[in-house]
């Protein structure tokens, strides 16, 4: 069996392992990057996820109502399959041309602390490193329902992003971000959609002012949203499945040509060998780790959607910062120093959110002023009209004691470039006032907010 020993080894090939091997690399440590798939060069986001998702997004949303939906849905996943196939390449070819760096694709297990065994069919390489860090990400859960796991309709995001094929009837599990995302894509490209979510209501994590008006577009666009539905089975028949379900005590069933699980990801921790480096895991799989992300083991780190973070790609961006500033910095920088961190979920429009909702600001106990208002009516956001996109509101939750702003959700045209400046205003205290008193560029979205902080209630 081969032999190498290096400064550092990264188990993955995710945004926070690849951009900490690449800072390493060229700092002249010597770095290896171990990667089971060559088909994943770059990560989840640039291969299965944001990229992907998003552009077909885009796609969805730039499809003209006369437009046959196969051949364009066709073309849409073969343009996003040329993207993603060039930012894999791109990924590689940025560490594999750091003369320290060294690429291997194969199946990494921990043989003891400091030793990894990698595998490809037959060959083996042991791995030695004085640092270790585990990017392996996070993999769909498929719930263990009755028929579920094996039916030949059953589909991931992971699937569909690079299937041609466009279903005439999806059902989706789950009416959260990824759901959500799917459905209102999915819908604009012609198929019917029905989205199952057995809470409540969807988007549980937002106000319901919110979540109730993303469930209005999406209702508006033709999508079905059922809540409180229980899926008791799927069923296969020769041409699509039937998924049971459950709601208020009837029966119910819906037909699909595809089945998407979107139902949450977990840690991908299988396989790894964590018992034998001792590396402790958390109750939900994930990779146990401090404030610097260290594991159990000092030498090791876990960095990305393994540690049981937040699914971000930019928390893993983040992630390599802390673990780069342990190797070669101060060593000071923590988890601890994240603050209104944002996020988008890309359905049509954008919601973005960053902070405290309104729920949480009252539970918190905090004196909350509200400033709420439709997109379609704040008239010194001209750009909505322009672009032909009225839909949505803007909600800011303040502080009326410090006039801080606690958060924002925005949904609307923008949103997922508007929210980032909501979160650098907050990062650095700048009061609400101050927002809504700024001088922004017109016709643009960001100027929405001299309007809608002065509606405070």
């Amino acid at each position: 069996m081969e032999t190498m020993h290096v400064d550092c080894l990264v188990i993955g090939f995710g945004k926070g392992g690849k951009t900490l091997a690449g800072r390493m690399g060229r700092l002249g440590r010597r770095v290896a990057i171990v990667e089971q798939s060559d088909s994943m060069y770059g990560g989840t986001c640039v291969n299965v996820g944001c990229v992907p998702t998003k552009a077909l997004i885009h796609h969805a949303g730039a499809r003209r109502p006369d437009d046959p939906p196969e051949a364009g849905f066709r073309d849409a996943v073969h343009s996003t399959t040329r993207l993603t196939d060039a930012l894999r390449a791109k990924n590689f070819e940025m560490l594999d041309t750091v003369d320290s760096v060294t690429v291997i694709t194969g199946r990494a297990r921990f043989a003891d602390p400091k030793t990894v065994e990698v595998s490809a069919g037959t060959d083996r390489l042991l791995v030695t490193a004085d640092t270790v860090v585990v990017n392996t990400g996070a993999e769909p859960v498929v719930p263990d329902v009755p028929g579920l796991r094996t039916s030949a309709y059953t589909r991931t995001s992971t699937d569909l992003v690079r299937d041609p094929r466009r279903p005439a009837r999806m059902v989706i599990l789950g009416a959260g971000y990824l759901g959500l995302e799917f459905a209102g894509m999915y819908r604009a490209f012609g198929t019917e959609v029905t989205v199952l979510e057995a809470g409540a209501r969807v988007l549980p994590r937002e106000d319901e002012d919110v979540a109730g008006a993303v469930a209005a577009v999406l209702a508006d666009e033709g999508v079905t949203l059922v809540t409180g539905a229980a899926v008791t089975g799927v069923t296969d028949a020769a041409d699509h499945a039937t998924v049971h379900y459950r709601v208020d005590g009837r029966d119910l069933t819906a037909d699909a040509d595809a089945v998407l699980v979107a139902t949450g990801r977990r840690p991908a921790t299988a396989g790894l060998g964590l018992e034998a480096a001792e590396i402790r895991t958390t109750e939900s799989g994930a990779i146990a780790v401090d404030e610097y992300l260290r594991t159990s083991q000092p030498h090791v780190f876990a960095v990305g959607d393994v540690n049981g973070g937040p699914q971000y790609t930019y928390i893993s961006l983040d992630d390599s910062r802390i673990v780069g500033d342990q190797l070669t910095g101060s060593g000071t920088r923590t988890t601890r120093d994240r603050e209104a961190v944002p996020y988008t979920v890309f359905t049509t429009p954008p919601l973005s959110r960053v902070g405290l909702t309104e729920q949480q600001a009252r539970e918190q106990g905090y004196a909350v002023g509200v400033a709420e208002k439709a997109v379609a009516e704040i008239a010194a956001m001209p750009r909505a009209k322009i672009v032909g996109e009225t839909r949505g509101l803007m909600k800011f939750v303040l502080d009326t004691a410090t006039d801080r702003v606690l958060g924002a959700a925005l949904f609307g045209v923008d949103s997922q470039e508007l929210v980032n400046t909501v979160a650098l205003a907050m990062r650095h205290g700048v009061t609400a006032s101050e927002l809504r008193d700024a001088i922004y560029t017109h016709p643009s979205s960001t100027e929405a907010f001299n309007e809608v902080l002065a509606t405070v209630r």
